[in-house]
């Protein structure tokens, strides 16, 4: 596998949309019995996660095709009595956590992703304890290469929450492309375990 070292905002768009393309071929060639396997290694690498334990609030997004399972862990916590939200997208790249009781209440919405419904409460961004934040990847500093759309990277501005990657083992680069916006999860789960991020957000 190709490693990425790049750690500069002058890598372009070109090249991230290429870099997309590899890891989506990447994603499309892994068996499945390791998506299985690396999903329930993910999940109780999760819940044995002392952060997790102890948040009341938590925000996750709703995973699909082969993205590492986040169900898995809603489930887990909505059992728990911690108060579970997802993301609700609004058009230009903003968001909001809205709380749910319950995995049926999610519908497709932007993008076909499940969502909270429009009438679901709203979860102020200063109260997550815990948040689960997506990406095709991510590298081992806690850099992530989202999918383009800028929600995350607005949204996670100046929230104190505790903020964890997902991602499987065989995706992880040692680098990827930084710009001076990006803010590192403080911590990345893989089926292998818990790695906790550089507290620096950025070094360029």
């Amino acid at each position: 596998m190709t490693q990425f070292t790049i750690h500069n905002s002058q890598f372009t768009n070109s090249n991230k949309i290429e870099l997309r393309e590899r890891i989506f071929a990447e994603i499309a060639a892994l068996p499945e019995d390791y998506i299985s396997t690396s999903d329930n290694a993910v999940f109780r690498n999760v819940i044995s996660l002392k952060e997790y334990g102890e948040a009341q609030n938590i925000m996750m997004y709703h995973s699909v095709k082969r993205e590492p399972d986040t169900i898995l862990i809603a489930r887990a916590a909505l059992l728990s009595g911690k108060s579970v939200a997802f993301p609700y997208c609004y058009k230009g790249g903003l968001m909001e956590a809205r709380i749910i009781k319950s995995l049926d209440e999610l519908q497709p919405a932007m993008l076909g992703i499940p969502a909270p419904p429009d009438k679901a409460p709203v979860l102020a961004a200063g109260s997550l304890d815990f948040i689960i934040v997506p990406a095709l990847t991510y590298d081992r500093s806690g850099y992530r290469l989202g999918y383009g759309g800028g929600y995350y990277d607005r949204y996670l501005h100046g929230i104190p929450a505790f903020t964890a990657g997902l991602a499987r083992e065989r995706l992880i680069r040692n680098g990827l492309p930084r710009a001076p916006h990006d803010i590192a999860v403080k911590c990345l789960i893989t089926e292998e375990g818990v790695s906790f991020c550089p507290t620096i957000q950025s070094n360029l």
